[in-house]
């Protein structure tokens, strides 16, 4: 087991120039690691408010509070110019989401966290190929980081990257430490799941498993956001830190999120890591083609990036949702409403200008840039408009779903 996941650490250690990595069994549960080791509880963590709720619930488990963030509404990352000084004074940390792969602007970050002595944390779970400032993303702060669920389609575990590697055994003992033992079942269950996911795509029985899901307590929203649930959020803020607390939260989407690899994820792991340059160049063509088009947004700062979805900007983007599904073109990782509106002032600080990003998280439509030509011709035929932010001239552009 060991050296399976020192292979695993020392390929993803080349990608980031010789930066220590430690694997984990997801993201979400990287990210509970280094907001425990480098913040303590109390403290008050600024990051974005268009992002996964489960990242949100996270942050809440391991004790702090969030404080969202003002975004650039061209492409969702983070506003730091738009940050009053009085909340940059009032942080313990930063915490970065690259949404889609779209860097966050992390050498203005670095300099920020520099000046007031708190650490800079990388979400690169949608960006293990992207770059800014000249470096990897998940290279500038003092940890990062990554999923192995997106760009390389393990469904399975990430890593945790570190500046400091004397810090690698205390966090190596914490992770052992919250992980629950490989059980066979799951690791077979692990092994069925892609080819029975492929028969259900052949068969056209997509709504009738996900009817079925809904039936066995395993597909937990209805809607784009999980359910609130505040008076149980209530009660598991009271036990913070701690993740079983938040198990109902954090677990969505990814029950196996603290779970220890066997040697079947591992070795598929394994597998579709070596494979990965080549996924990155066919996602960095897709997005190049979607960006180009009449939808499409490209940030000068970060350029064309092997986003792992292009947030295309549409007028009526339940519209066009709904003209790619008549085509089996699901579209996923939406994050509408920010995070400020669907959990009120009780559970985070809103955002000091929360107008763009409500904007942003309105209208951007994210897409798989592996069918680039597809979307672009049934959003064409559909008759789908772009919009701009301002273009309305009052902060929206086109009509609204109110």
């Amino acid at each position: 087991m060991v050296s399976a996941y020192a292979e695993l650490e020392e390929r993803m250690r080349g990608r980031l120039g010789g930066r220590e990595c430690l694997h984990v069994p997801s993201c979400r549960f990287g990210l509970y690691l280094a907001l425990r080791h480098w913040c303590a509880p109390g403290g008050r963590v600024l990051m974005s408010p268009v992002n996964d709720d489960v990242i949100f619930f996270v942050v809440l488990a391991a004790g702090l509070r969030p404080v969202q963030a003002p975004l650039d509404p061209r492409d969702g990352s983070i506003d730091v110019a738009a940050v009053p000084e009085s909340v940059w004074r009032g942080l313990s940390a930063v915490l970065t989401t690259n949404l889609y792969g779209n860097p966050d602007p992390a050498p203005e970050l670095r300099a920020r966290c520099d000046a007031l002595g708190i650490p800079l944390l990388e979400d690169a779970a949608h960006a293990i190929g992207s770059r800014v400032g000249g470096r990897p993303v998940g290279t500038w702060g003092e940890a990062s980081v990554f999923s192995l669920s997106k760009h390389t389609g393990a469904k399975t575990g990430g890593f945790l990257s570190i500046a400091d590697p004397t810090q690698r055994a205390e966090l190596a003992a914490a992770r052992d430490e919250l992980l629950h033992p490989s059980r066979t079942t799951a690791e077979l269950a692990y092994l069925v799941r892609p080819y029975a996911e492929a028969t259900v795509r052949a068969l056209r029985l997509v709504k009738a498993a996900h009817a079925t899901l809904r039936l066995l307590g395993r597909q937990e929203r209805e809607e784009i956001r999980m359910p609130l649930r505040a008076d149980g959020l209530k009660q598991a803020l009271a036990a913070a830190p701690g993740l079983a607390p938040f198990h109902p939260w954090v677990r969505v989407d990814m029950h196996d999120y603290r779970l220890g690899a066997g040697a079947i994820r591992l070795r598929r792991t394994e597998r579709l890591l070596s494979r990965l340059d080549t996924t990155l160049a066919v996602h960095r063509a897709g997005t190049e083609r979607l960006a180009a088009s009449e939808w499409g947004t490209c940030s000068e700062r970060a350029g064309i990036q092997p986003l792992f979805r292009v947030p295309l900007l549409v007028d009526d983007r339940d519209a066009a949702v709904a003209a790619l599904a008549r085509r089996r073109i699901v579209t996923g990782y939406l994050y509408d409403p920010p995070l400020d509106t669907y959990a009120g002032e009780v559970f985070t600080d809103p955002s000091a200008a929360p107008e763009p990003a409500s904007w942003f998280a309105r209208h951007a439509l994210p897409v798989d840039p592996r069918r680039a030509a597809e979307v672009i011709g049934v959003l064409d035929a559909a008759g789908v408009r772009p919009v701009r932010y301002g273009d309305g001239g009052n902060g929206d552009g086109g009509s609204d779903r109110g």
